[in-house]
């Protein structure tokens, strides 16, 4: 029997066996450190307050406003400084917003009387769908259009508002070429209040072609510079008083020339009544066509008065006793040197006025005085 050779065999120690690694357990325990260090994070975060919501600012209520006390009104006495005539006529001015469907635009306005009512221009409020004035204290109202009249360019507006101070009124008749004459309005539409700008009385009774519009008559001209958007602002005496409604600059090709026109005070007055009484201007007319009459003198010409080149069948000068060649003179004790001065006058007057017509007629120049009933302008 074969003996196999024999070893010596020592008994084998345990070895770890290292197995593989899960991946996914691996990412586990990473999250979940990170969590609960997050959690202790956030614990110790809160605990210090850190995310409470914050106290909330304290907001005070909203003041309770109350409307500034209107100014007394205005006194008048002797010849002031053009300073103490913007206290008087500033409170009386006001600024005139109007809107329409295709556009906006501003003007001026005066208060005329204690019931609401505001003078302006015609062309100022013409066509607009909604008025707004903005008096010297800040208050913006809406108004209504009471009515308007082109002839004069002249229109009222009413607000609901009884602490208005009243423009004074004054007359054309009695002031002179040169006196002190201060324009108040609102140009350009500038907000913070009106604008007074001083200058002197340059003419009366100008004649003033207005494109797209009929001629004015009677104007009150004036240096006192008036810039785009006073229209319907306040010219005044040298006390503050109303002696015309401003209308109209003249423009050249180089630009405004320093000329300003107003509607006389009286025949503003004359035309804000009747609007506010019926809504219309009846406009007195005398049926005439004419021209300025000349008079002839060592070579010079003068002019004397109008002289009457056709009358209108029917016309209410026709049914006085007027002729043609009739120069007239005179109407209700103002003398007539041009045709424009009698315009003017009309402009004063309405229908159903009696108004004595002076005439010279014929070769001897004979002085005839003609009681007219004045017709109805424009019917």
């Amino acid at each position: 029997m074969t003996n196999l050779p024999s070893w010596d065999v020592q008994p084998q120690q345990d070895q770890a066996v290292e197995r593989p690694r899960d991946p996914w357990a691996i990412a586990m325990g990473i999250i979940g450190g990170v969590l609960l260090g997050t959690g202790l994070t956030f614990a110790l975060l809160g605990a210090v307050g850190v995310f409470e919501e914050p106290t909330p600012p304290t907001i005070p209520p909203a003041p309770t406003l109350t409307v500034p006390p209107v100014s007394p009104s205005p006194t008048f006495g002797d010849v002031v400084s053009a300073a103490d005539v913007a206290d008087r006529v500033i409170p009386s001015t006001v600024a005139v917003e109007v809107s329409s469907f295709l556009a906006g635009g501003s003007g001026s306005g005066v208060v005329l009387g204690s019931d609401g009512y505001i003078v302006t221009n015609h062309h100022v409020v013409d066509s607009a769908d909604e008025v707004f004035v903005v008096f010297a204290d800040g208050g913006r109202f809406p108004a209504e259009v009471v009515g308007t009249d082109p002839t004069t360019d002249i229109a009222v507006l009413l607000v609901d508002r009884v602490d208005m101070n009243s423009i004074g009124i004054g007359s054309v008749d009695a002031i002179r070429i040169g006196a002190p004459a201060i324009a108040v309005g609102n140009p350009l539409g500038l907000e913070g209040g009106p604008t007074v700008s001083a200058g002197i009385v340059s003419a009366i009774d100008r004649r003033l072609d207005v494109q797209g519009g009929e001629p004015l008559y009677g104007l009150v001209q004036t240096d006192a510079p008036i810039a785009p958007g006073s229209s319907g602002g306040a010219l005044v005496d040298a006390e503050g008083r109303l002696i015309g409604i401003t209308t109209a600059i003249a423009v050249s090709a180089v630009g405004p020339e320093g000329l300003g026109f107003a509607v006389p005070v009286d025949i503003v007055i004359g035309v804000a009544n009747d609007l506010i009484e019926t809504g219309t201007v009846r406009h007195a007319l005398l049926g005439i066509r004419g021209g300025t009459a000349w008079a002839e003198e060592g070579g010079a010409q003068f002019p004397v008065g109008v002289l009457v080149s056709d009358v209108t069948s029917g016309s209410p000068y026709e049914l006085a006793g007027g002729q043609i060649n009739d120069v007239i003179i005179e109407i209700d004790g103002t003398e007539l040197q041009t045709l424009d001065g009698l315009l003017g006058r009309l402009r004063r007057m309405r229908e159903g006025d009696v108004a004595n017509v002076r005439i010279l007629r014929g070769d001897s120049d004979a002085e005839t005085t003609l009681q007219v009933t004045m017709g109805l302008l424009n019917p």
